[in-house]
């Protein structure tokens, strides 16, 4: 096995981790080198992969890690983006360290965030194979944007309440508010694929899961070029509580019949009111959003 330089970008509150600097160890006792940058406050993220970049140009870097949560890896591959000249891909792979709460993303690949050193043992050794990324109004994502109700329910749950309860904590949240929350009313368009009406949440997935794991968009794949929307249409019934424990019990695998779903790689999306939409947990706001797709834009160890 050839020698890598793998560059980890650290998320600062894992960074006394024990498993983490025996993960580090272990790939450095292979043979490799390890170098790690923790990030201590805001803007750490994009300065560090501004110096990556450049000290790429002196030293090779072989793969950036991502050691954190899926908002950190969103932060790292955005930041790397929008650091290079536009339509430059960047020189490196990406790989993942899952230290967050959720770890979507890594669970979609396989990764297990009980096994840390077994995880950077893996971005050392594993292929970087081309990979797709989402782009919402001109801002990334890597695993998935959702938006909507259960977007408002993510980004409304306490954290604490997050760490305790894992995916369940999205539910609670939502029945416990629901009385401030309501439908969205909008209209979706794609290639060959228009839908309008009431919806309780939405999703355009590069990956499977998001919010702590719930399937959302069970058949979408990395590297395919195309985006999997899902549309959960607010029920004739009116119980959106029942749709959302079913939800978070089965995934959307339960909701047969109940939901649009289509494959696409342009999405138009016009809402009534301005709605959030989350892009690997990172919030935006509006009513006018324009999605599509970059097709083998990076490599990630996977």
């Amino acid at each position: 096995m050839a020698k890598q330089h793998l560059r980890l970008i650290l998320n600062g509150k894992s960074a006394g981790r024990p498993d983490v600097r025996a993960a580090v160890d272990a790939v450095r006792a292979m043979g490799h080198d390890v170098s790690v940058r923790p990030t201590f406050e805001s803007g750490d993220v994009a300065r560090l992969c501004r110096e990556a970049l450049r000290d790429h140009a002196e030293e090779k870097i072989d793969t950036l890690v991502s050691a954190g949560g899926d908002g950190t890896l969103h932060e790292v591959v955005d930041a790397v983006l929008k650091a290079l000249p536009e339509n430059e891909k960047p020189p490196f792979s990406f790989a993942v360290l899952p230290l967050g709460t959720a770890n979507d993303f890594a669970r979609h690949i396989r990764l297990d965030p009980q096994d840390i050193p077994t995880c950077l043992r893996f971005a050392a050794r594993a292929s970087a194979k081309p990979m797709d990324v989402g782009e919402v109004n001109g801002c990334v994502f890597v695993n998935m944007a959702t938006g909507g109700f259960g977007t408002q329910v993510t980004s409304q749950t306490d954290p604490k309440l997050k760490r305790a309860l894992g995916g369940a904590a999205y539910l609670f949240t939502g029945l416990h508010r629901f009385s401030e929350l309501s439908a969205c009313e909008g209209r979706i368009e794609a290639e060959g694929f228009t839908w309008e009406g009431a919806f309780v949440a939405l999703a355009i997935g590069n990956g499977r899961r998001a919010g702590g794991g719930i399937r959302l968009c069970p058949k979408a794949k990395l590297d395919d070029g195309f985006l999997d929307l899902t549309i959960l249409p607010m029920p004739k019934s009116g119980k959106v509580t029942d749709l959302l424990a079913t939800l978070l019990d089965r995934g959307v695998d339960g909701l047969n019949g109940q939901l649009v779903m289509r494959k696409a790689r342009n999405i138009t999306i016009q809402t009534q009111k301005p709605v959030q939409f989350n892009l690997d947990g990172e919030p935006m706001n509006g009513q006018d959003w324009k999605i599509g797709i970059r097709h083998h834009w990076i490599e990630m160890r996977r």
